[in-house]
């Protein structure tokens, strides 16, 4: 469905976008670090974002920019969150909306904006107004591959793709771009999203489909357990492609555009995780025979944020205990005794006790970089899976060098 073109069109790939990623600076190591998203044609704006108490600036700000429902713009930095900031940090928000709003002679209320990189320290607007203007003057249809390096932190990639859909005897087109790599966990991450969409649907359906979407993708991966200040999922859809509007939730055009975008969140969730901080496996977790779909998630995100269980995986030395200790401090209700868990095709632990299996299959099942495991807890009909991926000494190490 993705193909190497497709990424490199990114959120250009829908008629009317336009890309750009610039040095300005504010990046230690001289990379890009600014990018501008930029749609004439006026879009329907949807968002979710961090649940985290202690939000940063720009979150607050491009929620406001979503409650007006329309949008034409999303101006993002790496290098500097913009968090913990007080009034300044909102004043300087609000300036880089202004500063891009200028210069795309559109209203600051139209523009989305967004941060990411270390806490605490204020925006050099010199740097980021210079930077804005500058990707402005070099929106191009080429531009989604620097748009989507210049958002990267510790990323060791930026994550990209870009499809089309047949609605309503019409092509629809869907880009994105996204960085995330560490403090990753549940209710998104330290992570931004930046969808785009040629497709015309009522706004208030785009914000119904993004929280959709949202809830078995972005907020299904974990890789170290925090919660970021920063994260923002927003799509901007301009109508440009001239389908009929999607106006019915229970449509085949509905059901068609929530399948792409959901295929998108799915795929980007997957790379995000696959790219934590340090990561050498991805890990996938099924849960099956839960009552409710947030027990499956439940169960899932115990094992997936369990220090020992990540670093079992990375140390490819399966102690199946603590697999089913999380399971059973997980929270939710269940017999251990009816619990199975299994690695790939290996049943590790079931009836109540740890099984014995052939621990060299078992170390050639963890040797593989996609590892699955599957928990079924025989409590009911519903089910959840969840991404992420070992904790190894690299994570350490970055997280511990982080500032300097």
């Amino acid at each position: 469905m993705f193909s190497e073109n497709h990424k490199i069109a990114g959120v250009a790939h829908p008629q009317g976008f336009k890309a750009a990623g610039v040095r300005a600076g504010i990046k230690k190591n001289g990379n890009l670090d600014v990018a501008v998203i930029h749609t004439e044609r006026k879009a329907a704006v949807a968002g979710v974002f961090t649940q985290n108490l202690v939000a940063a600036a720009p979150v607050y700000y491009s929620k406001k920019v979503v409650a007006t429902g329309t949008a034409h713009a999303v101006v993002a930095n790496a290098g500097c969150a913009n968090a913990c900031t007080g009034e300044q940090g909102m004043r300087d928000a609000e300036k880089m909306a202004q500063i891009a709003a200028q210069e795309l002679n559109c209203n600051a209320d139209d523009v989305i904006v967004a941060s990411t990189g270390l806490i605490g320290s204020n925006l050099p607007m010199d740097k980021m107004e210079a930077g804005i203007k500058d990707a402005v003057k070099n929106l191009s249809r080429e531009g989604s591959v620097n748009a989507g390096n210049a958002i990267v932190t510790t990323d060791t990639y930026s994550k990209a793709c870009a499809t089309e859909v047949e609605i309503g005897g019409v092509e629809v087109r869907f880009g994105a771009i996204a960085k995330g790599s560490g403090m990753i966990r549940p209710n998104m991450a330290t992570m931004l999203c930046f969808i785009t969409t040629d497709a015309d649907i009522d706004q208030k359906l785009l914000q119904t489909a993004l929280r959709d979407a949202t809830e078995i993708s972005f907020n299904c991966m974990t890789v170290d357990g925090d919660m970021s200040t920063n994260d923002s999922v927003v799509v901007l859809a301009n109508g440009a492609a001239g389908n009929k509007k999607i106006v019915d939730k229970f449509s085949a055009d509905y059901e068609k555009f929530f399948e792409t975008l959901k295929t998108i969140c799915l795929e980007l969730a997957k790379r995000i995780a696959s790219d934590g901080e340090g990561a050498t496996k991805f890990i996938t977790i099924n849960v099956t025979g839960a009552k409710s779909f947030a027990d499956a998630k439940q169960v899932g995100m115990a094992v997936a944020n369990s220090p020992l269980c990540k670093t079992a995986i990375f140390g490819q030395d399966l102690n199946a205990g603590r697999f089913i200790c999380a399971v059973g401090y997980s929270g939710v209700k269940l017999d251990p005794d009816k619990v199975v868990i299994k690695f790939g095709d290996i049943t590790v632990y079931a009836g109540g006790l740890v099984t014995k299996f052939d621990q060299e299959v078992a170390r050639k099942i963890l040797s593989e970089h996609d590892i699955t495991i599957d928990i079924d807890i025989n409590e009911g009909n519903n089910s959840a899976t969840i991404y992420s991926c070992d904790l190894s000494y690299r994570y350490v190490s970055i997280n511990a060098e982080y500032v300097s």
